[in-house]
């Protein structure tokens, strides 16, 4: 047992963190906690707040303080062992013992157990479930064998998973898997009460979990208040009495109300104020480097621009070399951010500047205007491109941006983009998820576990795809997907990180997605709030805030 337990630590460390098996309770109930109520900026949840349909960030910053998982990440993105007590693999990282802590229960008084998190885990695996983070499940055996909604109740188990007593349970996988105790900090793997089984869609409204808060109520479009769950058993500390999210459709709306002394905490600033933010006497200010990147995908099979034939290739290599990202990052996001150069980010072991064909996020508009000849010669081309986008939050100004460079240098040569605002983030996501898109569309990543496997596998293998994961321009690429099961059964990590970035070299030249840049975590607190920090997610750690 000790030498597993030596072997987990040393894939920890491998992905530069340390799963401990240590760390006592967070104390959730001290009488240190203030008698405050922290009031915060949100957009309305796509989706019912069910932690395995929820892939964006209106529910995931919700779904994330309701719902606690096998392990939690401070704030610098190191794990820490949270509802489990150990996760042992065995040799070859092939099958993991999962032990859990005795005293936890979910709001509603029942018992976390093993089949807690087993058969949540199966439920979202289930294609007849329809959920959104299907796929980050489909390492687990049994899972291929769950896809074919047609055949299936709803309710077959993960033939990988098997659970010993209420304590115990072993999870055993397609291949080996060294990220796979990490990856069990995801929203997706939180457990759930039975009480769920009953009735996911009333369920969905009001959730019943088991993390530092628990829902009081959700006004839709208008607020989602949470208040502290004194029974919260984990490592991580609360210190007010609960956090209410304010829905938002302008995010200048929500940074006059923090100039105001009207809202706590956002965890953005828009684009008008990014450049006097930091010298604003009204706020408290933070911005430092992040681990966001910013995308906007093109659906892999859009006609002419299609990821596998030349021609869409050379389309997507000149629209990227005609969009100038170090003056959008200058003059639009007035500095806070920086050119991307890859598909992770600067945060993460793996990230790199200079892989094979990275070139093609370079600005270069004499390249960019040879590359669309080419593939005008291929086949011609109407010219009409939209760039879809929010409207409530801070991206109008960056793609209006990319739309005037990309007509400045493409404009000459037929091609016509102008952009798409649609009114919200629900029914932007909504567009995309029922595969609506007809042309770009933005998309980005906040990373869910501290990994470069995150940033890739979970947005561009073929299993991510078909609304089975995050893979919203269905990107499939047999090359890239077994790269990625190596790299995933790897646990050297320096051999590791090179399969992965072998693979972002043909993300490169395809583009499935165009990196654009990598977000600051920059956010604003009004007066009188104490112990605003962002975490490694670019968020703020909004259980230790207080306000006097």
């Amino acid at each position: 047992m000790k030498k597993k337990a030596i072997a987990l630590t040393a894939i920890a460390c491998s992905l530069g963190m340390m799963l401990s098996g240590c760390g006592g309770s967070g104390d959730s109930s001290s009488s240190n906690a203030s008698s405050s109520i922290i009031t915060a900026y949100n957009s309305e949840p796509q989706n019912a707040l069910i932690p395995g349909d929820t892939n964006e960030t209106g529910g995931g910053r919700v779904g994330q303080m309701l719902f606690s998982n096998l392990v939690s990440f401070n704030a610098k993105g190191d794990a820490e062992m949270e509802v489990a007590e150990s996760i042992t693999p065995n040799d070859d990282a092939s099958q993991y013992t999962v032990k859990i802590k005795d005293g936890w229960k979910f709001t509603d008084g029942t018992p976390v157990t093993a089949e807690s998190f087993t058969k949540a885990w199966s439920y979202v695996s289930n294609a007849k479930n329809a959920q959104k983070c299907s796929s980050f499940f489909s390492m687990i055996k049994g899972y291929d064998e769950l896809q074919d909604a047609d055949n299936l109740k709803g309710d077959e188990q993960l033939s990988g998973l098997t659970v010993k007593d209420d304590k115990t349970f072993t999870v055993d996988l397609n291949t080996p898997d060294s990220v796979f105790p990490i990856k069990a900090g995801y929203l997706a793997f939180a457990p759930l009460p039975e009480s769920f089984y009953k009735d996911p869609k009333a369920f969905g409204e009001k959730p019943v979990g088991n993390g530092m808060y628990k829902l009081d109520k959700w006004d839709h479009n208008s607020q989602i208040a949470l208040v502290k769950n004194d029974d919260y058993k984990g490592v991580q500390q609360v210190k007010n009495d609960g956090v209410t999210f304010k829905i938002y459709t302008s995010v200048d709306s929500a940074f006059a109300d923090v100039q105001s002394g009207n809202l706590d905490v956002m965890d953005t600033v828009p684009a008008s104020a990014t450049k006097t933010f930091e010298k604003d006497d009204s706020i408290e200010s933070y911005n430092k480097a992040g681990s966001v990147i910013q995308t906007f995908t093109i659906p892999a099979e859009l006609d002419h621009w299609k990821t596998n034939t030349e021609e869409g290739q050379l389309r997507r290599q000149a629209l990227s070399m005609a969009i100038d990202r170090q003056s959008i990052v200058d003059k639009v996001l007035n500095g806070v951010g920086t050119v991307a150069t890859d598909f992770s980010s600067p945060v993460v072991p793996g990230y790199s500047k200079d892989l094979d064909h990275s070139d093609n996020l370079q600005y270069n508009p004499d390249k960019a205007k040879e590359l669309w000849k080419k593939a005008n010669a291929i086949s011609s081309y109407d010219g009409n491109l939209t760039f879809s986008f929010n409207a409530d939050g801070s991206a109008q100004p960056v793609y209006e941006a990319i739309v005037n460079s990309v007509n400045n240098v493409l404009g000459s040569e037929g091609l016509k983009a102008t952009t798409n605002p649609m009114p919200t983030l629900q029914e932007f996501r909504n567009a995309i998820s029922d595969r609506q898109m007809t042309g770009a569309f933005r998309t980005g990543w906040r990373p869910d576990y501290p990994s470069i496997e995150n940033y890739l596998y979970q947005l561009y293998d073929s299993a991510a795809a078909d609304g089975k994961g995050s893979n919203d321009g269905d990107y499939k690429n047999a090359d890239v997907d077994k790269l990625f099961t190596e790299a995933m059964a790897c646990t050297n990590s320096d051999e590791q990180i090179k399969l992965y970035q072998d693979a972002e070299v043909i993300l490169l030249q395809q583009l499935p997605a165009i990196p654009l840049y990598y977000s600051n975590a920059d956010g604003v607190a009004a007066k009188g709030v104490q112990g605003f920090a962002m975490d490694w997610q670019n968020q703020p750690i909004y259980n230790e805030i207080t306000k006097s």
